[in-house]
């Protein structure tokens, strides 16, 4: 699932249109550091999944 320029664009437009170009900054600097801890998150648990299959190797 691939998301071209036109559809960011139209979400980039929808989301001025709804919150505004003031509060846009603020909302994507925190959907930045959500997603930089989500990833990580999950890089913890591979390593942790890589550390015990080597242990078990």
């Amino acid at each position: 699932m691939n998301i071209g320029f036109g559809e960011i664009a139209l979400i980039v437009f929808f989301a001025l249109l709804l919150f505004g170009p003031k509060k846009l900054p603020e909302l994507g600097q925190a959907a930045g550091k959500t997603l930089r801890e989500f990833k990580n998150a999950t890089k913890g648990i591979i390593d942790d999944d890589e550390q015990k299959t080597q242990k078990h190797d």
